[in-house]
Protein backbone atom coordinates (compact mmCIF):
# COMPACT_ATOMS: atom_id res chain seq x y z
CA UNK A 1 0.00 0.00 0.00
CA UNK A 2 1.13 3.60 -1.00
CA UNK A 3 2.52 6.17 2.12
CA UNK A 4 0.25 8.92 1.79
CA UNK A 5 2.19 12.20 1.05
CA UNK A 6 3.18 14.77 4.31
CA UNK A 7 1.54 17.26 4.57
CA UNK A 8 3.89 18.34 7.66
CA UNK A 9 6.30 21.32 7.54
CA UNK A 10 9.36 22.81 9.90
CA UNK A 11 9.34 25.85 9.17
CA UNK A 12 11.96 26.95 11.76
CA UNK A 13 12.70 26.10 15.17
CA UNK A 14 9.68 25.49 17.48
CA UNK A 15 7.14 25.91 14.36
CA UNK A 16 6.25 22.60 13.24
CA UNK A 17 3.15 22.59 11.74
CA UNK A 18 1.06 19.24 10.69
CA UNK A 19 -0.13 21.47 8.19
CA UNK A 20 1.45 24.21 4.90
CA UNK A 21 -1.02 27.19 5.56
CA UNK A 22 -1.32 29.09 8.67
CA UNK A 23 -3.75 31.63 9.47
CA UNK A 24 -2.01 35.56 8.54
CA UNK A 25 -1.83 38.10 10.67
CA UNK A 26 -4.83 40.85 10.89
CA UNK A 27 -8.05 38.36 10.46
CA UNK A 28 -9.70 36.52 13.08
CA UNK A 29 -6.39 37.10 14.89
CA UNK A 30 -7.62 38.31 18.12
CA UNK A 31 -10.02 35.14 19.63
CA UNK A 32 -8.63 32.08 21.21
CA UNK A 33 -11.91 30.77 20.54
CA UNK A 34 -11.32 31.26 16.50
CA UNK A 35 -7.89 29.99 16.47
CA UNK A 36 -9.14 27.30 17.60
CA UNK A 37 -11.99 26.28 14.92
CA UNK A 38 -9.11 27.49 13.06
CA UNK A 39 -7.04 24.36 14.13
CA UNK A 40 -9.82 21.99 13.92
CA UNK A 41 -10.03 23.00 10.08
CA UNK A 42 -6.90 22.10 9.40
CA UNK A 43 -4.57 25.38 9.98
CA UNK A 44 -1.13 24.46 10.78
CA UNK A 45 -1.02 27.66 12.42
CA UNK A 46 -2.09 30.70 13.40
CA UNK A 47 -0.98 34.16 13.65
CA UNK A 48 -2.35 36.63 16.32
CA UNK A 49 -3.09 40.17 14.53
CA UNK A 50 -0.45 42.41 15.28
CA UNK A 51 -0.24 43.84 18.54
CA UNK A 52 1.56 46.91 19.87
CA UNK A 53 3.21 47.80 23.34
CA UNK A 54 -0.39 49.64 24.58
CA UNK A 55 -3.60 48.93 22.91
CA UNK A 56 -4.36 51.19 20.09
CA UNK A 57 -7.82 52.12 19.13
CA UNK A 58 -7.46 52.24 15.23
CA UNK A 59 -9.06 54.32 12.57
CA UNK A 60 -12.60 55.16 12.10
CA UNK A 61 -14.97 53.49 9.92
CA UNK A 62 -14.91 52.76 7.07
CA UNK A 63 -11.95 50.73 7.64
CA UNK A 64 -12.58 48.09 4.93
CA UNK A 65 -14.22 47.98 1.87
CA UNK A 66 -14.17 45.65 -1.38
CA UNK A 67 -11.45 46.43 -3.63
CA UNK A 68 -13.47 46.67 -6.76
CA UNK A 69 -11.70 44.03 -8.11
CA UNK A 70 -12.92 40.18 -8.06
CA UNK A 71 -11.62 38.54 -4.47
CA UNK A 72 -9.85 41.89 -3.13
CA UNK A 73 -10.14 43.87 0.09
CA UNK A 74 -9.05 47.31 0.85
CA UNK A 75 -8.41 47.92 4.51
CA UNK A 76 -6.94 50.47 6.69
CA UNK A 77 -8.11 49.30 10.38
CA UNK A 78 -5.10 50.94 11.87
CA UNK A 79 -4.20 48.06 13.70
CA UNK A 80 -6.18 48.09 16.59
CA UNK A 81 -5.25 46.09 19.38
CA UNK A 82 -5.30 45.09 22.95
CA UNK A 83 -1.74 45.34 23.20
CA UNK A 84 0.78 42.74 23.97
CA UNK A 85 0.33 42.53 27.81
CA UNK A 86 -3.68 41.87 26.69
CA UNK A 87 -3.10 39.39 23.79
CA UNK A 88 -0.65 37.11 25.73
CA UNK A 89 -3.06 37.71 29.19
CA UNK A 90 -5.57 35.90 26.50
CA UNK A 91 -3.59 33.47 25.41
CA UNK A 92 -2.35 32.08 28.87
CA UNK A 93 -6.06 32.11 29.98
CA UNK A 94 -6.86 29.86 27.76
CA UNK A 95 -4.76 26.96 28.56
CA UNK A 96 -1.36 27.90 27.11
CA UNK A 97 1.46 28.71 29.74
CA UNK A 98 4.09 26.92 31.49
CA UNK A 99 6.57 28.28 34.24
CA UNK A 100 8.56 31.31 33.11
CA UNK A 101 12.10 29.45 33.81
CA UNK A 102 11.22 27.61 30.15
CA UNK A 103 11.16 24.12 31.50
CA UNK A 104 8.71 23.16 28.91
CA UNK A 105 9.69 23.30 25.18
CA UNK A 106 7.21 23.97 22.76
CA UNK A 107 6.89 20.91 21.36
CA UNK A 108 7.05 19.06 24.94
CA UNK A 109 4.03 21.38 25.81
CA UNK A 110 1.66 21.42 23.03
CA UNK A 111 -0.88 23.80 22.64
CA UNK A 112 -4.28 23.48 23.77
CA UNK A 113 -5.16 25.57 20.72
CA UNK A 114 -4.52 22.38 18.40
CA UNK A 115 -1.90 24.69 16.14
CA UNK A 116 1.33 26.44 17.44
CA UNK A 117 0.66 30.24 18.00
CA UNK A 118 3.04 33.09 16.38
CA UNK A 119 2.55 36.00 17.85
CA UNK A 120 2.84 39.03 15.58
CA UNK A 121 3.89 42.63 16.88
CA UNK A 122 4.35 45.98 15.92
CA UNK A 123 6.25 48.92 17.02
CA UNK A 124 9.06 51.77 16.10
CA UNK A 125 12.13 50.85 18.01
CA UNK A 126 13.81 47.83 19.38
CA UNK A 127 12.69 48.77 23.07
CA UNK A 128 9.18 48.58 21.43
CA UNK A 129 9.78 44.92 20.35
CA UNK A 130 11.86 43.84 23.42
CA UNK A 131 9.11 44.96 25.73
CA UNK A 132 6.78 42.79 24.26
CA UNK A 133 8.32 39.91 24.02
CA UNK A 134 8.84 40.15 27.43
CA UNK A 135 5.25 40.47 28.22
CA UNK A 136 4.43 37.18 25.99
CA UNK A 137 7.62 35.29 27.81
CA UNK A 138 6.34 36.31 31.48
CA UNK A 139 2.68 35.16 30.50
CA UNK A 140 2.95 32.11 28.66
CA UNK A 141 6.48 30.86 29.26
CA UNK A 142 9.77 31.39 27.38
CA UNK A 143 11.60 29.64 24.57
CA UNK A 144 8.62 28.72 22.74
CA UNK A 145 6.93 27.05 25.10
CA UNK A 146 3.70 27.50 26.67
CA UNK A 147 1.56 27.90 22.94
CA UNK A 148 4.08 31.27 21.40
CA UNK A 149 6.05 29.12 18.69
CA UNK A 150 7.62 32.31 16.88
CA UNK A 151 6.96 35.92 16.76
CA UNK A 152 6.39 37.87 13.59
CA UNK A 153 7.97 41.41 13.34
CA UNK A 154 5.33 43.32 10.79
CA UNK A 155 7.76 45.60 9.46
CA UNK A 156 5.83 45.96 5.95
CA UNK A 157 2.11 47.39 7.30
CA UNK A 158 1.26 50.19 4.77
CA UNK A 159 -0.74 52.60 6.44
CA UNK A 160 0.21 53.49 9.92
CA UNK A 161 2.90 56.24 10.48
CA UNK A 162 6.11 55.19 12.39
CA UNK A 163 5.50 51.92 11.89
CA UNK A 164 5.36 48.86 9.37
CA UNK A 165 6.76 50.19 6.30
CA UNK A 166 8.52 52.84 7.57
CA UNK A 167 10.30 50.76 10.43
CA UNK A 168 10.54 48.18 6.90
CA UNK A 169 12.00 50.67 4.97
CA UNK A 170 14.89 51.71 7.20
CA UNK A 171 17.68 48.83 6.99
CA UNK A 172 19.75 49.73 10.18
CA UNK A 173 16.80 49.98 12.46
CA UNK A 174 15.49 46.31 10.68
CA UNK A 175 19.18 44.94 11.76
CA UNK A 176 18.54 46.46 15.46
CA UNK A 177 15.15 45.60 15.72
CA UNK A 178 15.63 42.09 14.42
CA UNK A 179 19.28 41.53 17.01
CA UNK A 180 16.93 42.70 19.58
CA UNK A 181 14.01 40.32 19.54
CA UNK A 182 16.11 37.42 18.49
CA UNK A 183 18.34 38.34 21.80
CA UNK A 184 15.36 38.68 23.74
CA UNK A 185 13.80 34.70 23.34
CA UNK A 186 14.80 32.00 22.20
CA UNK A 187 11.73 30.98 20.21
CA UNK A 188 12.77 31.77 16.37
CA UNK A 189 11.65 35.48 15.17
CA UNK A 190 9.84 35.60 11.70
CA UNK A 191 9.88 39.47 9.92
CA UNK A 192 7.29 40.05 7.36
CA UNK A 193 8.51 42.34 4.62
CA UNK A 194 6.03 44.88 1.98
CA UNK A 195 6.72 46.53 -0.95
CA UNK A 196 8.12 50.05 0.62
CA UNK A 197 10.42 52.40 -0.98
CA UNK A 198 13.29 50.20 -0.10
CA UNK A 199 13.55 46.54 -2.23
CA UNK A 200 12.13 44.36 -0.23
CA UNK A 201 15.16 41.51 -0.64
CA UNK A 202 17.44 44.13 0.81
CA UNK A 203 14.54 44.46 3.83
CA UNK A 204 14.87 40.62 3.87
CA UNK A 205 18.63 40.61 3.79
CA UNK A 206 19.18 42.80 6.35
CA UNK A 207 16.34 41.53 8.65
CA UNK A 208 17.87 37.45 7.76
CA UNK A 209 21.53 38.84 8.26
CA UNK A 210 20.49 40.07 11.80
CA UNK A 211 19.17 37.24 13.00
CA UNK A 212 15.46 36.12 11.60
CA UNK A 213 14.84 32.68 11.40
CA UNK A 214 12.13 33.37 8.28
CA UNK A 215 10.80 35.83 6.22
CA UNK A 216 6.84 36.18 5.53
CA UNK A 217 6.22 37.63 2.05
CA UNK A 218 4.20 39.79 1.37
CA UNK A 219 2.30 42.14 3.49
CA UNK A 220 -0.97 44.35 1.75
CA UNK A 221 -0.24 46.51 -1.33
CA UNK A 222 -0.60 50.26 -0.17
CA UNK A 223 -4.10 51.13 -1.78
CA UNK A 224 -6.70 53.21 -2.05
CA UNK A 225 -10.42 53.86 -4.04
CA UNK A 226 -12.23 57.11 -4.40
CA UNK A 227 -16.40 57.00 -4.54
CA UNK A 228 -17.03 59.18 -7.43
CA UNK A 229 -20.13 59.99 -6.36
CA UNK A 230 -19.27 61.56 -3.17
CA UNK A 231 -15.80 62.57 -4.64
CA UNK A 232 -13.55 61.82 -1.63
CA UNK A 233 -12.02 58.72 -0.76
CA UNK A 234 -13.36 55.62 0.80
CA UNK A 235 -11.55 54.65 3.60
CA UNK A 236 -11.44 57.17 6.12
CA UNK A 237 -7.53 56.81 6.58
CA UNK A 238 -7.87 57.28 2.86
CA UNK A 239 -4.86 55.05 1.92
CA UNK A 240 -5.00 51.74 2.58
CA UNK A 241 -3.75 48.17 1.82
CA UNK A 242 -5.46 46.39 -0.78
CA UNK A 243 -5.18 41.92 -0.25
CA UNK A 244 -7.04 39.11 -1.46
CA UNK A 245 -6.46 37.81 -5.16
CA UNK A 246 -5.73 40.64 -7.02
CA UNK A 247 -1.73 40.78 -5.76
CA UNK A 248 -1.28 37.39 -5.73
CA UNK A 249 0.84 37.21 -8.84
CA UNK A 250 2.87 40.18 -7.16
CA UNK A 251 2.99 38.13 -4.30
CA UNK A 252 4.28 35.13 -6.05
CA UNK A 253 6.98 36.45 -7.83
CA UNK A 254 8.54 38.26 -4.44
CA UNK A 255 8.38 34.66 -3.20
CA UNK A 256 10.19 33.61 -6.13
CA UNK A 257 13.21 36.28 -5.91
CA UNK A 258 13.12 36.03 -1.93
CA UNK A 259 13.87 32.21 -2.45
CA UNK A 260 16.84 32.86 -4.57
CA UNK A 261 18.31 35.23 -2.61
CA UNK A 262 18.30 34.20 1.39
CA UNK A 263 19.25 31.40 2.98
CA UNK A 264 16.62 31.40 5.36
CA UNK A 265 12.80 29.79 4.94
CA UNK A 266 10.20 31.65 3.22
CA UNK A 267 6.46 31.62 4.71
CA UNK A 268 4.44 33.04 1.55
CA UNK A 269 1.03 35.20 1.89
CA UNK A 270 -0.79 37.48 -0.41
CA UNK A 271 -3.88 35.67 -2.18
CA UNK A 272 -4.04 32.42 -0.93
CA UNK A 273 -7.61 31.10 -1.39
CA UNK A 274 -7.15 27.54 -2.94
CA UNK A 275 -4.44 24.63 -2.89
CA UNK A 276 -3.53 25.73 -6.69
CA UNK A 277 -2.39 29.17 -4.97
CA UNK A 278 -0.38 27.35 -2.01
CA UNK A 279 0.99 25.21 -4.46
CA UNK A 280 2.27 27.94 -6.75
CA UNK A 281 3.43 29.97 -3.79
CA UNK A 282 5.35 26.55 -2.56
CA UNK A 283 6.92 25.53 -6.03
CA UNK A 284 7.88 29.40 -6.14
CA UNK A 285 10.07 28.52 -3.05
CA UNK A 286 7.59 29.26 -0.35
CA UNK A 287 8.02 26.57 3.03
CA UNK A 288 4.47 27.10 4.10
CA UNK A 289 1.82 29.49 3.00
CA UNK A 290 -0.12 31.89 5.44
CA UNK A 291 -4.70 32.67 4.78
CA UNK A 292 -5.77 36.24 5.33
CA UNK A 293 -8.36 37.16 3.22
CA UNK A 294 -10.12 33.93 2.07
CA UNK A 295 -10.32 32.67 5.61
CA UNK A 296 -12.67 35.90 5.98
CA UNK A 297 -14.48 35.66 2.53
CA UNK A 298 -17.27 33.07 1.67
CA UNK A 299 -16.03 29.86 2.17
CA UNK A 300 -14.76 30.81 5.69
CA UNK A 301 -12.37 29.10 7.75
CA UNK A 302 -13.28 25.81 5.54
CA UNK A 303 -10.27 27.47 3.41
CA UNK A 304 -7.62 25.15 5.10
CA UNK A 305 -9.24 22.12 5.28
CA UNK A 306 -9.98 22.49 1.22
CA UNK A 307 -6.20 23.39 0.81
CA UNK A 308 -5.41 20.24 3.03
CA UNK A 309 -7.16 17.87 0.94
CA UNK A 310 -6.22 19.37 -2.55
CA UNK A 311 -2.44 19.59 -1.90
CA UNK A 312 -2.59 15.69 -0.93
CA UNK A 313 -4.33 15.07 -4.09
CA UNK A 314 -1.82 17.17 -5.98
CA UNK A 315 1.00 15.55 -4.24
CA UNK A 316 -0.21 11.92 -4.35
CA UNK A 317 -0.23 12.71 -8.18
CA UNK A 318 2.83 13.39 -8.81
CA UNK A 319 4.51 11.77 -6.19
CA UNK A 320 5.62 13.88 -4.21
CA UNK A 321 6.01 12.46 -0.63
CA UNK A 322 6.47 15.78 1.13
CA UNK A 323 5.69 19.47 1.14
CA UNK A 324 9.56 19.90 1.02
CA UNK A 325 10.34 17.99 -2.30
CA UNK A 326 8.04 20.80 -3.58
CA UNK A 327 9.63 24.24 -2.42
CA UNK A 328 11.25 25.93 -4.84
CA UNK A 329 10.75 23.28 -7.60
CA UNK A 330 9.85 25.87 -10.17
CA UNK A 331 13.13 27.78 -9.56
CA UNK A 332 15.07 24.95 -11.07
CA UNK A 333 13.01 24.78 -14.04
Amino acid sequence: MAVAPSLAVDVCGSLRMAAPAMLASGILGISTDVFRRLAAEGAGAVVTKSVSTEPWDGYANPTVVGAGIDGGWLNAVGLSNPGAAGMADMIAACGCGGSSDGDRAGEEAGSPIGAPVVASLVGSAESDFVRMIGAFEDRCGRGGGGGIAAYELNLSCPHVARVGLEVGDDLGLVRRIVAAAAGATDAPVMAKVGLGTTHFVQTAEAAAGAGAAAITAINTVRAMRIDVHAKRPVLSNRIGGLSGAPIRPVAVRCVYELAAAIGVPVVGCGGVGSWEDAAEFILAGACAVQVGSAAAGPGGTGVFSRINAGLASYMEDGGFGGISEMVGLAQRR
